[in-house]
């Protein structure tokens, strides 16, 4: 049978490499849908090649464009929000969730409500809708798998029928490209510097947030919905290598771990095939050429996102979208300029503190409750703690 596969999100680094392992993997399948954000040569390029069912681009801004490169074509295309989760609730047997930040949202919530496998690479959908989103998908008879190398670790080493025998998940963190500075000297941290890191390639957004720790902020109260494990039984520790993506410690003491190489084709491979692993020319990993592998506590006063991270999981599900909507924000202002990379942080607790938001995090607020009201109230998080953060910064401007 042929097994028809939707990319939301196909222009960005997850959704190329997620392409090309369809090539080397080979088999039958067919593009059902091809979602881009606003790269219309790559995007035009991807549907004359795979022939989508439907082509769509979200930036309306560059419809035009999208439109004169496939004239002609005879492929289906549209733009604009609307068209996007239209394209994502259409019929497939697994959809790449791979478009970053809130705007995956509700793309991922229309996926998820079509029986098919969910390969979740959008953290920001659980952290936003928490348990809702899992209930989702069961309902509708389809499976999650996670496409964060980290949690594809532990999904492959974790026993569900032992859940009980857990002691602990650790996530690993590579510690970006800063691990080991101290807070005085964050303090003079560039766009250019924050934006190498030294072992995965990933967007910008994604790296900034690595380079602060909020990716595993992100990623850990991800953790906590994806394997229904309180936060206080979900570690860090920094491993500047990335070769272990994380282990499952077991209360009798074995801790099981999955190792690879810093290359994220090897968990979208592993979604991609599941529950059988498929045969590629995969990288392979050389520990004998490595010597040596090292870990550590992650230093929180000059990293405090983690931190925050950890405060608005115990906050309940309206502050973890408080949490994500000002790290949002406030990356964006640091790639613009416009803000310092400790302020990052700063901006981001100073939101937790003054968000009102009695009526969401309340811990009345379970993730049933959020299934039936959908996505709408996490939407409306997000657009206040925006508006709040903007404000900030212009208080901030007005004082200078």
């Amino acid at each position: 049978m042929t097994r028809r596969i939707s990319i939301l999100g196909s222009t960005g680094s997850i959704g190329v490499s997620t392409l090309r392992l369809l090539d080397e993997v080979g088999g039958d399948f067919a593009i059902e849908a091809l979602i881009g954000g606003r790269n219309v040569d790559l995007l035009a390029q991807q549907a004359l090649k795979y022939r989508p069912a439907i082509t769509v681009l979200a930036d309306p801004s560059q419809w035009s464009a999208l439109r004169d490169r496939l004239a002609g074509s005879g492929l289906e295309i549209a733009c604009g929000e609307d068209a996007v989760c239209a394209a994502a609730g259409r019929k497939s047997d697994l959809v790449m969730a791979a478009i970053v930040g809130i705007a995956g949202l509700k793309p991922t919530w229309a996926a998820a409500g079509t029986g098919a496998i969910l390969a979740l690479a959008n953290k920001e959908s659980l952290v936003c809708c928490g348990r809702a989103l899992i209930e989702r998908v069961e309902a509708h008879g389809g499976r999650v798998l996670p496409v964060d190398s980290e949690h594809n670790a532990i999904f492959q080493v974790l026993d569900v029928n032992q859940k009980d025998k857990v002691a602990r998940l650790v996530l690993t963190a590579s510690g970006g490209p800063f691990w080991g500075r101290s807070r005085a000297e964050l303090g003079q941290v560039t766009v250019e510097q924050a934006l190498k890191h030294p072992n995965w390639s990933m967007g910008a957004k994604i790296t900034i947030d690595s380079a602060t720790l909020a990716n595993k902020g992100l990623e850990l109260i991800e953790a906590a919905y994806l394997f229904d494990m309180p936060g206080e039984k979900i570690d860090v520790v920094i491993h500047p290598q990335s070769v272990v993506h994380s282990l499952v410690e077991y209360r009798d003491g074995s801790s099981l771990a999955q190792l690879g190489p810093p290359d994220m084709r090897v968990p979208i491979s592993y979604c991609l095939g599941w529950p059988e692993r498929v045969a590629w020319q995969a990288p392979k990993l050389d520990l004998v050429g490595m010597k040596t592998l090292t870990f550590a506590a992650p230093d929180e006063s000059a990293f405090p996102m983690l931190r925050l991270a950890r405060e608005a999981l115990a906050a309940g599900e309206g502050m973890t979208t408080v949490f994500n909507a000002a790290n949002e924000v406030c990356v964006q202002a640091f790639l613009d300029r416009r803000i310092g990379f400790l302020q990052i942080a700063e901006y981001v607790e100073t939101a937790m503190m003054r968000a009102q938001l009695p009526s969401i995090s309340s811990k009345d607020h379970t993730s049933r409750d959020m299934s039936v009201q959908g996505i709408a109230f996490a939407l409306d998080i997000d657009a206040q703690v925006r508006r709040l953060v903007a404000d900030l910064f212009f208080s901030a401007r007005q004082h200078v």
